[in-house]
Formats: C-alpha cells, structure tokens, sequence
C-alpha cells in the first residue's frame, strides 16, 4: 500500500527549480503542498504559483521579521484573493524574537491584525513562533475566535506542546525532528497524540537527515513521516494517513 503525504509547509517559490521540485513530490507521494507567504511583495507570486498548480495551495500573510513593510493595502488584497478555494489560511504569521527585538510592540499589532483577518475569513492560521512562545500564545488566546491553529514548525517544550494541543492546536514537525541533537522535538514526537500532528518540510530549510546540507523539497516529507513513525513505534502508513487526514480537515482541501 502506498502512502500519501501532504506538505503542510514548503517555500518552493524559493527552491532552484519549483516546477522540478513539484514534480519530484509527486512521485514520492506527496499528494497536495501548502506554500506560504513571507514578504509582502511576494503575495502575488504566491496567489499565482497556487493558481497554475494543481497540488499547490497557498497562505497569504506577512512573516513576522517582515512587520516593518506592513501595508494596511495587504488586507484588501488577501481578501480579494481569498475568493479562491486555493487560498487555504492565513500565513505564514506571528512573533520572532530571534533575529531583533527592536520592533517586537509592531510584530504584535500586525500579527493581531492578520488573526482578525483570518478570524473575518473564517480561515485557518499558521503560525511563526521562534523564542516567543508566551506572547505568541497570549495573543492567541485572546484574539482568535473561530480560526483552527497550526504551530509551524514548532519548536517548544514537550510542555508546551501539550498546552497547544489542550487549545486544539495542531503542531507541524518537520526535518529537525531527523536531526541526532534534537532530542526535545523527539519528545515532542513522541508524547502528542497523532491526531494533533502535521508534517512539513519548510523547504529549502530544515532539510532532514539523510539530505542535511542540501536544499530541502517536499519530496523529502517522507523522513520526517518515517522518523516519526520509528519514534513512536508505528506505522509510516498510520503516521501518513492520520497526518493527511488532519492537514485536510485543517486546511479543508
């Protein structure tokens, strides 16, 4: 029996060859690919790339690092394109502590801007947290009425995890999870429950052993399928068939 995969996160506008890389995933089962936005000048691209292929489904909003280019014009675009059934969430959106703390109070305004969008448009949110899981989640909890939530990328406390999921949040792993040091991603693995789980490779980033080094692409969702599998002692097949479930009812493709 063959297993399907979906991609729930994967920049391939940014990849060498898109069209090569869409190809690849289909013939490594990859059935659907989620690609989200980042840069604000680059949520036309993306609209197009989603419209040109049929796999490919996009989310529309701006990165967190990005808050300075915000543009107030952003929302009436996202609404316009969001008539499309290729528009599936809102993303990718947040908080990064990571590279400067200089604009944090911005982050916040433009990540809440974008929740209510997405609460107005009634579509999921996927979310960028890096070194700011309490704000992330604060603001969460108190602005989000009725969008599902789906930590990208996650990169907390097995803890952590487990207040996201009592939320019903979902949580996206992706390569890390192959990667020998990561042990607390691992856990995390390990402990939430499959039902919460979507896989994602973030290409061209994160790319999963045995490609560490290489551009990353959705073809390679499989190891981090497989990893997952190994870690909690099932079945890729399972591991492929809850993932594919809960990244469809999510994103309601």
């Amino acid at each position: 029996m063959k297993n399907y995969f979906i991609d729930t996160h994967a920049h391939i506008d940014m990849l060498g060859n898109t069209e090569e890389a869409i190809k690849s995933a289909a013939e490594n089962n990859v059935t659907k690919i989620i690609l989200p936005a980042a840069y604000p000048k680059d949520i036309d691209k993306i609209y197009n790339i989603a419209q040109k292929y049929e796999n490919v489904f996009a989310l529309l909003g701006v990165h967190p690092t990005e808050a300075k280019d915000w543009d107030n014009s952003i929302i009436h675009k996202i609404k316009e394109f969001a008539q499309s059934p290729k528009i599936v969430g809102i993303g990718e959106i947040g908080l990064d502590y990571y590279w400067d703390k200089s604009f944090n109070e911005l982050q916040k305004e433009i990540f809440i801007k974008q929740i209510k969008l997405a609460n107005e448009l009634n579509l999921p949110l996927c979310i960028h947290d890096r070194e700011a899981h309490k704000d992330t989640f604060d603001i969460l909890k108190e602005y989000n009425k009725n969008s599902k939530v789906v930590m990208h990328c996650f990169s907390g406390s097995p803890e952590f995890a487990n207040e996201c999921i009592k939320q019903g949040w979902y949580l996206a792993l992706g390569g890390v999870v192959t990667f020998k040091n990561a042990v607390k991603m691992k856990e995390v693995a390990q402990q939430i429950p499959l039902e919460y789980l979507l896989l994602e490779t973030d290409s061209p980033y994160l790319t999963p052993a045995p490609f560490r080094g290489k551009e990353n692409q959705p073809a390679y969702v499989k190891y981090v399928a497989e990893k997952i599998a190994e870690i909690k002692e099932i079945s890729v097949n399972e591991v492929a068939k809850i993932t594919t479930q809960n990244a469809e009812k999510v994103y309601n493709i």
